[in-house]
């Protein structure tokens, strides 16, 4: 059996991405075989260069979504305040150009960059099997399927999508059916080929790869065969795109054209098994569900048919305008991890609650909530909450086993809470807005963290030795009155953040531009005196107390009262008795604002403005994911540039790992369309719902198995091939079934909350989860076994919140329906 994989060896930047080629590219080992080492290293180093090329496209994506938000958003301020001509004077307002070019830069970004995504060994695998086979095993399976699976299907590929180009360059073909500036296909179609031959390029040096590491013995073996199989690879390519050209060549295509003896829902269920049988061997899935979707669309319908789905299809994900966020979201994400606002966030809570049982679980559930709206990826948020809190927390006699639970769970929460890329990749799967899969996960994500929270504080409240008040050395410096410090901070906070709601809802629009912008930057600049200076705070806090009772007079005198507006309010009253110190003698003396603070606003302020713009817009219907995205990416970068963290070659590389993370799961996504489009085309799934449905069980009973065949799938396969792949199999399933009485439209959204949170709880299940392999890589001195308890808790807390899903619907659609009118 193979050894556990090497925390050393796992890349932070995405828990999907885990074996990551090494080396250099156009190095080679020194003892491959000599013909072989020159043709590898010049293959590897065209698709590096290509990659670095392709990388850059990330910069003007972002420059025109960013030119289209500020321009729109612009143009209807002035419109509202009057200033109508001088808005089209300035040349804003909406454009016809930005939403075709943005679409066409994203889908080239992972088209074309997919030869890139090989060379770096970023495309997934299942390798539940396949990494407990030994290292010659390993490469004769791999050079066997590259052989036979890789190399035909993507010729075919290439020769296919190069058709699909000329005929898009020699007709002329425009978007007009679904864009009003109506701009040529062919040359964002051009990656389609590009890609497909860097792609099927790359998988020379990847078989001559698989021939060193299985050993010169069997090497000699594959290199006698290779004549034989490239002729016969050349022949079956001619017999397919010339059959006259080669001998028996019509006789194939009579082959390929003859009616299946099998009828075709039966040819999808065998497509299905080798799926599965050929994933779990260990190959990329990808290449694998795009050979088996040429080799069974071939057999069950025809090969004129089965490239027409695989050219759409591609074609499809490329112009996808909701997938488009992904390679933006994934680079805001990183950014904002390199420009390292997580550390500073941490240590800031860690000292704000140092007098409190618990401490430290809490700074590590806050910062990991936080920044799951920031980053989204769990490698990366494990990590750095293991190196911030790991020593801490064995310095400070913290349970190790809760301790680890805490970690893995809070690092967990990016898989679901917006922005999700799990969603955004969704969306069109369920054929639901991404926009309503984020309100509908809002509430789900922050019972979670709640769930979270009150575990760990109700354990160390039962037994307080499992997380210890922190010793002396670690307690912050402070006035007499924290207590009063603590509560006025929190006045401050929810001041602003109610000023801000406002804003947003317009209650300060008027004939100034900008108004609620102006009424916000009033009050910062108020707020931050009076947090610098006493005696403009002791009037400020009886004015921010008028102000939250007067806003809930207004609402009583609407006859509306909202439930969160009267407990804003009285909670808001309540802050201020708390704060009541500051009124005393002492107070000049002996209160003040102790210098955490700054720290804490340091680290929460920038991520937090730059979430709640990006975020809030997509939930409020301002803008949408992609323009979010960019918007949030675009800030991410001001943020390192104000931190001091920005250079171009930092910046350079987080474009490539954005690059990487892009390309596995676009890439993916395309081939799992096409696979999923032959194999509705056989029938399968039509097939399989009536079969479930004849059953005598109830839909509440097939909705819990299939939940269950998804959590189980969740052990050895990642989010991306369960969300891609499973989810459009058991879909028609669930959408015959009636539940609580939804329309479809509900049924599919609160549906793909569950299957979120339960690939979360998956995510949580040992031994399989690579959150344990990412913590005990930075914490060494913590036992695997132990992190395996402590995650296997927390999965318990996950399983309730999804009971808590699954028995309460509304929980997931309240917000969906709320903000959208209903």
């Amino acid at each position: 059996m193979a050894d556990e994989p090497n925390p050393e060896d796992l890349e932070i930047a995405d828990e999907l991405i885990a074996e990551r080629r090494a080396e250099a590219p156009g190095e080679t080992p020194e003892d491959m075989s000599a013909w072989q080492r020159p043709i590898t290293a010049a293959i590897d180093v065209i698709n590096y260069r290509a990659g670095q090329i392709i990388a850059l496209l990330m910069v003007p994506l972002i420059v025109v979504v960013v030119y289209e938000v500020i321009s729109r958003n612009s143009f209807a301020i002035l419109q509202d305040a009057g200033f109508e001509d001088l808005a089209r004077s300035l040349g804003l307002g909406p454009t016809l150009w930005v939403y075709d070019t943005s679409r066409m830069i994203a889908g080239v970004l992972f088209m074309a960059a997919a030869g890139y995504g090989l060379m770096r060994g970023v495309h997934i695998r299942a390798d539940f099997l396949y990494r407990n086979w030994s290292s010659k095993t390993q490469a004769t399976v791999d050079a066997l399927l590259y052989l036979l699976f890789f190399m035909p299907s993507m010729i075919f590929f290439t020769i296919v999508a190069s058709q699909f180009w000329w005929l898009a360059y020699s007709t002329g073909e425009t978007m007009a059916i679904d864009s009003a500036w109506g701009p040529l296909l062919w040359p964002a179609r051009t990656a389609m080929p590009v890609g497909g031959f860097l792609l099927m390029l790359q998988g020379i040096p990847e078989i001559f790869r698989a021939f060193h590491k299985m050993g010169k013995e069997r090497e000699k073996l594959f290199v006698r065969a290779l004549p034989v199989y490239v002729i016969a690879l050349a022949w079956l390519i001619l017999a397919i795109f010339a059959p006259q050209l080669v001998p028996g060549g019509e006789w194939f295509t009579d082959l390929m054209s003859a009616r299946p003896e099998l009828d075709k829902p039966t040819i999808g269920l065998i497509m299905l098994f080798a799926m599965l049988f050929v994933i779990f061997i260990g190959f990329p899935i990808s290449f694998t569900l795009i050979f088996l979707a040429f080799v069974f669309g071939i057999w069950g319908a025809n090969f004129k048919l089965t490239t027409l789905l695989m050219t759409l299809n591609t074609n499809s994900t490329m112009l996808n305008d909701q997938l488009m966020a992904v390679p933006l979201f994934v680079l805001m994400g990183i950014v904002m991890e390199a420009a390292g606002l997580m550390e500073r966030l941490f240590a800031s809570i860690q000292m704000i609650m140092a007098r409190v049982r618990g401490a430290l679980f809490i700074a590590v559930l806050i910062v990991s909530t936080i920044f799951a709206a920031a980053t989204g990826i769990v490698g990366a948020s494990v990590t750095l909450l293991g190196i911030m809190a790991g020593a801490t927390m064995s310095r400070s006699g913290y349970n190790v086993q809760l301790a680890a639970g805490t970690i893995t769970a809070g690092g967990t929460l990016g898989i679901l809470i917006p922005p999700s890329i799990m969603l955004i990749v969704m969306g069109p799967v369920l054929e639901v807005s991404t926009l309503d899969l984020f309100r509908g996960a809002f509430i789900p994500g922050a019972l979670l963290a709640s769930l979270y929270l009150l575990y760990t504080l109700g354990r160390c409240w039962l037994n307080p030795e499992l997380g210890p008040i922190l010793a002396d050395e670690d307690q912050p410096e402070t006035s007499k009155f924290y207590g009063a410090e603590v509560a006025l901070i929190c006045l401050g906070v929810l001041t602003v953040c109610r000023v801000f709601g406002l804003s947003l809802g317009g209650a300060f629009a008027g004939t100034v531009p900008f108004a609620g912008l102006i009424v916000l930057a009033i009050v910062l600049a108020v707020a931050y005196a009076a947090y610098r200076r006493l005696n403009v705070l002791r009037i400020v806090v009886p004015i921010a107390v008028i102000f939250h009772l007067y806003m809930i007079t207004a609402n009583m005198a609407g006859g509306e009262l909202p439930i969160w507006s009267t407990i804003f309010g009285a909670f808001t009253v309540l802050l201020a008795i708390l704060g009541r110190p500051i009124y005393s003698r002492e107070a000049d003396e002996s209160f003040y604002f102790s210098d955490l603070w700054d720290e804490f606003f340091a680290g929460l302020m920038p991520p937090t403005i730059l979430i709640s713009f990006a975020l809030g817009s997509i939930l409020l219907g301002l803008a949408t994911p992609a323009e979010a995205a960019a918007m949030g990416a675009f800030g991410a970068i001001l943020l390192s540039i104000g931190y001091r963290k920005f250079t171009i070659p930092s910046f350079f590389d987080s474009l490539i790992k954005a690059l990487e993370i892009t390309v596995l799961i676009m890439f993916l996504v395309a081939a799992s369309n096409f696979f999923g489009a032959q194999f509705s085309a056989l029938g399968t799934p039509k097939m399989m719902t009536e079969l479930l449905l004849g059953l005598d069980m109830s839909p509440y009973l097939i909705l819990i198995l299939v939940m269950a065949l998804i959590f189980l799938l969740g052990w050895p396969l990642e989010w991306v091939p369960i969300v891609l792949i499973v989810v459009p199999i058991l879909l028609p399933t669930v959408e015959a079934l009636d539940v609580y009485g939804l329309d479809r439209y509900d049924m599919m959204v609160w549906f793909g909350i569950l299957v979120a949170v339960n690939l979360q709880t998956a995510w949580l299940s040992p031994p399989v989860a690579l959150s344990a392999y990412f913590l005990k890589g930075v914490v060494p001195n913590w036992d695997l076994k132990d992190i395996y308890l402590g995650m296997m808790q927390f999965m318990l807390v996950q399983l309730f919140g999804l009971i808590l899903l699954f028995l309460f619907p509304q929980l997931v659609l309240w917000l969906p329906e709320v903000m959208s009118g209903n």
